[in-house]
């Protein structure tokens, strides 16, 4: 997977703002280090490329705790 393939802009339909997005990749991609199996079926072996490839498929949801809202 290339860089620009999702593109920010596709994944932002996932998260509220790019920070929400690096958050979220970033959380997954420890998930996936610690010892976490991915959520799909794919040649990629970067944590950070699977997560990412996770959110775009909309598989990840980003839980905002209740004081935040």
């Amino acid at each position: 997977m290339a860089m620009t393939n999702p593109t920010v802009e596709s994944l932002l339909r996932h998260a509220e703002c790019r920070y929400t997005l690096v958050v979220k990749t970033a959380k997954r991609a420890r998930q996936l280090v610690a010892g976490d199996q991915p959520l799909i079926t794919t040649k990629e072996t970067k944590p950070v490329s699977i997560a990412i490839e996770e959110i775009n498929r909309g598989l990840i949801d980003h839980d905002v705790p209740q004081d935040e809202l």
